[in-house]
Formats: structure tokens, sequence, C-alpha cells
């Protein structure tokens, strides 16, 4: 019986997938299991694979093309199988890769849902890579030869072609979002319009952090970031402090048995948050370990969606681009999540006498239906406290 490929809802935010790339070509054998094409999510770039052994009778999407979950891009079936019913019906998405219910419905007239038909489409084949950079450059992607398979123009093209003559272009250039610019857009929006926060921002001592991260850069090929000690620190400030571990569910609020912690990675187009699990009960150097991998990963955007999800709490550090202070917007089920600055050097007053000191500013973002001020301020306090006697972070095993 014919298997039919639908473009699959790989996370709760897809809406709609870019068919990146077909690894399968028309008549080519299927094992179940077989990676059918490279789809583009919201957060990451996934294989989709078949769950059908057979041959690759049709293929109905081209590389590139931007699909709404559900639609139909191909079918599986015999060699000399019928797949006329298959090519006929609509299929809707189910809550995973190939998962889910499959409904058949009449048939829409004209173009599958979600594929663009406009002639840059039809008859220009690019990467969605080259597209934003194409746009973003000025560049005309018809006047472009493309170096991939099958004519394909991919990033290279575009990186080494000149931009359009400035007579030929409008006075703005609309780039297209991405697929993780509209995931960023829809939840963003629903946060915080609905979502009253709250904030508090402390200024921190980082002297005695500082040198104890010294310390393991001369002693130890992997030492801690600034980001590891941050996520180490508020771990343990959440252990001792629960009542920030939460989610706001409308009819109770929801403790988490875990210390999920997410941090927000900035990458090409947009934002993404590796978690990392359980961190109440993991050392520095785990989190060190699994953080570095988890942050080149999103950067290549090949997390899966059970790595960048469900976290409890979130830290954003900015500091690295030297931003004194920021807010951060609350991603629900999230009730607090916090905003770091860069450490700086300022003028501090001790024992009467201005000297010079080691500075960071953090705010803490909160969920008012879930918080109150004197439960953040008491979570800040603590966190401030731990990196100010940054002991409490290194297990006598991890001590430099």
């Amino acid at each position: 019986m014919a298997s039919r490929v639908v473009m699959p809802k790989l996370t709760d935010t897809m809406e709609e997938g870019i068919l990146v790339a077909w690894k399968k070509h028309e008549g080519d054998s299927v094992q179940a299991g077989d990676a059918l094409a490279e789809i583009e999510t919201d957060k990451a770039i996934m294989d989709l694979e078949a769950f059908a052994s057979g041959i690759l009778r049709k293929i109905l999407v081209q590389d590139g093309a931007t699909v709404m979950s559900g639609t139909l891009i191909g079918v599986i079936g015999g060699a000399d199988e019928d797949i006329t019913s298959a090519l006929a019906d609509t299929i809707t998405a189910g809550p995973s890769a190939g998962g889910g219910s499959r409904t058949s419905e009449p048939p829409a007239a004209g173009p599958a849902p979600g594929i663009s038909t406009t002639s840059e489409e039809t008859h220009v084949i690019a990467s969605p890579r080259a597209r934003a950079l194409a746009a973003d450059r000025g560049i005309d992607l018809s006047t472009i030869i493309g170096t991939g398979p099958g004519g394909r123009i991919v990033e290279e093209d575009i990186a080494n072609a000149q931009p359009t003559p400035t007579s030929k272009l409008p006075a703005g250039i609309d780039q297209p979002l991405s697929q993780m610019r509209k995931a960023i857009a829809r939840a963003t929006t629903q946060s915080k319009g609905p979502v009253p926060h709250f904030y508090l921002t402390s200024e921190i001592d980082m002297e005695q952090a500082e040198r104890f991260r010294d310390q393991f850069k001369q002693n130890r090929t992997t030492h801690p970031s600034v980001t590891d000690l941050l996520i180490k620190a508020a771990a343990i400030a959440l252990t001792r402090h629960p009542d920030i571990n939460v989610s706001f569910t409308g009819q109770a609020i929801r403790r988490h048995a875990r210390i999920d912690i997410g941090i927000a990675v900035g990458i090409d187009d947009g934002l993404i948050t590796p978690v990392i699990r359980n961190c109440g009960v993991k050392s520095l150097d785990e989190i060190t370990i699994e953080s570095r991998t988890l942050i080149d990963r999103a950067r290549e955007k090949r997390l899966q969606p059970q790595e960048y999800t469900d976290a409890t709490f979130s830290i954003s550090n900015l500091g690295m681009f030297d931003v004194e202070n920021f807010i951060a917007i609350l991603i629900p089920p999230q009730a607090a999540s916090i905003a770091v600055g860069s450490i700086r050097d300022v003028p501090v007053v001790k024992d009467g006498a201005v000297t010079a000191g080691r500075r960071m500013k953090v705010t803490l973002s909160c969920d008012h239906r879930a918080l109150d001020g004197v439960q953040g301020a008491g979570f800040l306090k603590e966190f401030k406290c731990i990196l100010e006697h940054p002991s409490e972070l290194f297990q006598s095993k991890e001590k430099p």
C-alpha cells in the first residue's frame, strides 16, 4: 500500500517548514528509517525519515520550498502500484514526524498550501540561507548561476556574487522571515502581552568568581565559561528557592521536580535555547561539558526538539557584546528568567575609599501571576551571594 510523505509537525511551535534538500530521488529504493529529506523547522535542521519501505515514486515539493505542516510532499509505493488515490488525498500532520492522525479530504484547487508559485520560486532553486543572504545584500537570484546539485543556488554562490545595481532596487528591501524568526514573533507576542512581567535588577561583585575561573584556566584543559558559572549558581539558588522554579497553569502553580535551565544562544537568523537538564544535581564540570556541546550544536542548527524545549528557568547572557544591562521576555511556561550584562571596571566605595571593582548587572524577569517581588528578591539575593562567594560552585573534586 502506498505511503504518503507529509511535511511533519516536528515541534509544538512549528506551523510550516522549509524542505532544504531531498536525500532521495524519484525512483530510489527506500527502507523504513532512511532519511528522505532535510527539513528546516523554526529551531533546527532535521532529517525527515521514511516510515515505510518501497520506492520513492513521486516528489511533489522541490528543494527550498516553504510548506505548511500537513502538506503532501511525496509518495512511497511499489514499483507498479497505482498511487493515484495517495496523490489525491490531503493529509493532516500529526504531532511528530510521520505520526499522529492522517485524514483524507477532497483536494483543494490550485497549488498545495504554503507553496509559493511566484516566478522566482518556480524557476530559481536556492537554499533558504542563500535566499536570506541574497535579500540582505540586494542580489537578484535570477542573475545567479547555482553551483549546487541540480543547479541549486547555495550560500557560497551569493557570497561570491556582486550586488544588484542600485538603480534596479526599490527604496527598501523586504527580507522574508526565517522559520525561526516567525516562531520568535509568535512566542514573544504570546508572552509580552498576556503575561504580566515585573523586573528586579542587582549588581554583583565578580572579582572572586573571575579569580576562581582564572585558576581553572591555568590548571585544566577544560574550564567553565562565565555562563557555566551562572548556570551552576542559578541551579543552587533555585534549589534553595524552589518557589521560583514554577509555572503558572491558569488554575494552579506547578512546582517542577527538576531544574532544567535554558541558555539563550544567538544564531544568524534568530535565537534558540538549548536546555541543560536536571542542573540541580550536576557538577560544574558536567555543566561545562554539556553546555559546550549543546551550544555548538545549536549554532549548527542540529538540536533535537527535546534538547531545546521545556526549560523551567532560562539565562540570557549578552555580556560578551558589551551590553551593560537589559531585560528578558519570559517564554512560557517559565515563570522567571535572568538577563546578564557585561562584567565592567567600575569605581566602588569600600571603607570610605573609592577603589576599582569588577561588577556585573543582572535583571530577573518574573511572571507576576506566579511570583511576587519578595520571592524574586530572595532568589536574586541568593544568586548574588553564590557568585560573590564562588567556593560553593565547586565540589571538592572540581576545585582548581
